[in-house]
């Protein structure tokens, strides 16, 4: 692979950056604003107020992005990783402003957020209770944790009254075929645009099925300006407190998406700055994001599962694609476009992503080696992480706090218990054996 496309700093001509930057975003567009829909529906808030906030959440994912990729201080990993709203927030959100409004959910983002970039900033200190095991294992669980989400994009999206009908099955088949018989066939570096190319063919299918909806073109704005401070911020100790754990496991993510990167895409196991500065961008940038009136950003785990499937990590091209999110938050009629994605189209080609991810979270399961030790951690940190998240009933006698963290939540149990497992496990039983 001695194009420079295959790596991290080669210098790219525009027109072939373009399309690997546009297939990155595409990836997650959708992903991006739905938990802003979804948490701007709890508390009620006005349609047009709701737009205005995914217009800036575009713009900030996009600015987050390029501090990843061409880090500023000690902020960014250098690492092809693309930042975007987290769906972590959403039920804690949901509760916070039912309670207290959305201004107690921004205060506490303000907060949160600086907490996890202060944490960041000092990850080489405890990233030493993180060994490869514990980051293997939390991997995997991302995997896993994707393939519903994957599945139900597949059948037509979340809350669809018309879920599992035939036209969305046909559609994403179309779109798996495609990518499919575009990775078989095409040549070179061609072969990575693979989702790109089952993207645009899903999405001239959908269009002869009448699921591609355009209607907003014609009555959005030229050009729109995202707002500082649109909602007036309260601080809320308990509404605070619940939402800094939930960067506690967003930081959580970040570390175990930074790592598959890491080993996936560089043949390596992640440095600790680039921890660190992966972490602090969460943090600092989602307050910079509450500021605007958005929600927290993170790292995308669907865009790891496409550097896994075509090992493509450019940053470079990468970094067009986080310039084309901003031009959409900028100018909503591109919004508009690249929104008009069907859920069934991108689940077609998501679907081969996040198994991706299951594949690679093992393949860094066997790299750690096949101890006892190892074996106990892995085991037992991911059947309870993934069972008891698939039955999130058994929660039932914990405080709403720590159900709001963890039930429904297979990566915060996987990486709880592979830590404190990984402590009090005995590491001379490895030497013994």
């Amino acid at each position: 692979m001695s194009d420079p496309i295959y790596s991290l700093d080669g210098k790219v001509p525009l027109q072939k950056a373009v399309p690997f930057g546009l297939q990155h975003i595409l990836a997650m567009f959708v992903a991006n604003i739905a938990p802003i829909l979804i948490v701007a529906g709890a508390v009620k808030m006005p349609p047009e107020i709701a737009s205005s906030l995914v217009q800036a959440a575009m713009i900030i994912a996009g600015i987050g992005t390029l501090v990843q990729l061409f880090p500023l201080w000690r902020l960014g990993s250098g690492l092809p990783i693309v930042m975007g709203i987290s769906f972590t927030f959403v039920s804690t959100f949901c509760v916070v402003g039912a309670k207290y409004g959305y201004e107690a959910v921004v205060g506490a983002a303000v907060v949160g957020g600086i907490l996890e970039g202060v944490l960041g900033l000092f990850a080489k200190y405890w990233r030493k209770i993180i060994p490869p095991i514990v980051s293997a294992s939390v991997v995997t669980a991302i995997g896993f944790s994707l393939l519903p989400i994957g599945a139900n994009s597949f059948g037509g999206g979340f809350g669809n009254p018309n879920f599992g009908d035939s036209k969305y099955i046909i559609v994403g088949t179309i779109t798996l075929v495609a990518c499919l018989a575009f990775n078989v066939l095409a040549k070179s570096f061609y072969k990575q645009l693979s989702v790109l190319f089952g993207l645009a063919v899903g999405y001239v299918a959908a269009y002869f099925y009448g699921m591609v909806n355009l209607s907003k073109m014609a009555t959005v704005d030229f050009i729109s300006l995202p707002h500082f401070l649109p909602f007036q911020l309260e601080f809320h100790p308990d509404a605070i407190f619940a939402v800094f754990l939930i960067f506690l496991v967003s930081a959580t993510e970040t570390i175990g998406d930074t790592s598959a990167l890491s080993i996936m895409g560089l043949n390596r196991q992640p440095q600790d700055k680039e921890i660190s500065g992966s972490i602090a961008v969460d943090g600092f940038i989602s307050s910079l994001s509450a500021l605007f009136g958005c929600l927290p950003i993170t790292s995308f785990s669907q865009n790891v599962g496409l550097v896994a499937m075509t090992k493509f990590i450019n940053k470079y091209a990468i970094g067009t694609g986080a310039v084309i999110m901003i031009l959409a938050g900028l100018f909503p009629a591109l919004s508009v476009l690249l929104s008009s994605l069907p859920e069934a189209v991108l689940g077609g080609c998501t679907i081969m992503m996040f198994g991706s991810i299951v594949v690679s979270g093992v393949r860094m399961l066997a790299d750690c080696g096949y101890s006892q030790r190892n074996l106990t951690i892995a085991a037992l940190s991911l059947s309870i992480g993934i069972g008891f998240t698939q039955a999130p009933a058994i929660f039932k006698m914990f405080p709403v706090l720590v159900k709001n963290v963890f039930a429904e939540n297979c990566v915060a149990v996987v990486f709880v218990l592979a830590v404190v497992l990984n402590l009090v496990l005995p590491k001379e039983e490895d030497a013994n054996r």
